[in-house]
């Protein structure tokens, strides 16, 4: 296919389209025929590294958990990543190539996530990877990416206190979300003690060592008095109820994973710990963990996230139509099903930029990148690989919505590394 392309399209034709087409959202280089832009992209020149990139597709690879106790979190970052592929498919691919989708189940277990990111790196050879939820599960493929040279965009809010070549965080670091949340709290709740719980991994316990040290030592806040963690899959949390009651925190601040929040919330509501009565702040509650915590078993606590689906701008709200059309009326989008749907597009985009497949190229790519539709509203890369983003404060409503009640004014820049937190 590398035979002069130039009869395609004269230079000049195509510098008049690319410009035109800029302006065009989710454009790209859509609207040049599929075919003519494979032959402007050929082969041999967009794909040096023997990744699975042929004249006419090109293979990426999804690794989430389909199944066990995060299936009920990772399944929107499933569905989100399939709709922005179909998508970018339905509007002529990547350099003219449809995207082929190899999907593997991390199944909920951390070992399983490490051998089948090694399958899509090593015997796929996929172009980019969409995967991971827990911190647990990043880390456990972070060697295998770094050492194969392979790309992972990965959609949860996490720890921060990590920066690698080989991945784009799309969801948000902790001073996005940790501490901005917990400086509303102590502004706008007047909350000056607190409790802090979690699932007893990696995410959660670095999460709370970073908001004790804000509370205490950094922010000077106030004071933590109770801090507890559970097992993934726990269901039973009576002993934990009975230490708040005792501690009576003006704020309870949550970090409980996957399916044992659905236990973790309705055992709160029948021991009469209620949003009309406590102030509870939470990291890790979206949509998708209410589907199955019901609102109205959390009714009035507050979750600090970038997206909420009742976010009220038209990218927004053009998103939620087209992803309810998709996986039918009743499927709800929380922030980190929003976060993994950013992954498709700014990996074509990057792609797109670099005029190349390779890893390397599509890296050095990636940094100042823009997505203007955005659902949040508007992200763009950092050098850091992290996303420039919003904060915001949703308050649980009884249909298991969330009502936005507070915004950071600006973008927050990343900052994976903030200083005296480490």
């Amino acid at each position: 296919m590398s035979h002069d392309h130039d009869n395609d399209l004269t230079s000049l034709q195509r510098r008049r389209l690319l410009q035109g087409l800029a302006a065009l959202p989710f454009a790209g280089l859509a609207s040049i025929p599929a075919d003519v832009l494979a032959q402007q992209y050929p082969t041999a020149k967009v794909n040096t590294t023997k990744l699975a990139v042929t004249d006419t597709e090109v293979t990426v690879g999804q690794l989430h958990s389909a199944t066990g106790t995060m299936a009920i979190s990772e399944t929107g970052s499933i569905q989100a990543e399939q709709l922005a592929i179909d998508q970018i498919n339905a509007t002529g691919g990547v350099l003219g190539r449809k995207i082929k989708v190899i999907k593997e189940d991390g199944a909920s277990d951390w070992p399983t996530f490490a051998e089948k990111s090694k399958k899509l790196l090593v015997n796929d050879r996929v172009a980019a990877v969409f995967g991971c939820w827990t911190s647990a599960s990043r880390k456990a493929v972070l060697p295998i990416f770094e050492k194969e040279n392979g790309l992972l965009y990965y959609p949860t809010f996490y720890e921060g206190l990590e920066q690698s070549k080989n991945v784009i965080y799309t969801g948000q670091e902790a001073t996005q979300q940790i501490l901005w949340g917990l400086d509303w709290a102590a502004k706008e709740k007047n909350a000056k003690t607190f409790f802090l719980i979690g699932s007893d991994y990696i995410w959660p316990r670095t999460s709370n060592k970073i908001a004790r040290a804000h509370i205490e030592r950094v922010a000077k806040l106030g004071k933590v008095v109770g801090e507890e963690y559970y097992p993934l899959g726990h269901t039973n949390f009576n002993s934990l109820i009975n230490k708040i009651k005792v501690a009576k925190p003006d704020c309870i601040y949550a970090i409980v994973v996957g399916g044992s929040n659905v236990a973790f919330y309705k055992q709160l509501k029948a021991a009469g710990i209620t949003g009309d009565k406590q102030f509870l702040l939470t990291i890790s509650v979206t949509e998708d963990e209410l589907l199955g915590i019901g609102g109205e078993n959390a009714e009035g606590f507050y979750a600090c996230m970038k997206y909420f689906q009742s976010l009220d701008n038209p990218n927004n709200k053009k998103f939620v139509a087209t992803f309810k059309a998709k996986y039918g009326a009743k499927s709800v989008i929380g922030d980190v099903t929003q976060a993994a749907y950013l992954g498709p597009w700014l990996w074509k985009m990057a792609v797109e930029k670099a005029g190349s497949f390779d890893i390397d190229k599509v890296v050095a790519a990636s940094p100042g990148i823009e997505f203007k539709e955005a659902p949040e509203g508007y992200v763009r890369i950092h050098k850091n690989h992290h996303l420039w983003s919003k904060a915001r404060i949703g308050q649980i409503q009884a249909d298991g919505q969330f009502k936005v009640v507070a915004e950071s004014p600006n973008l927050i820049e990343p900052n994976p590394f903030p200083k005296g937190y480490q």
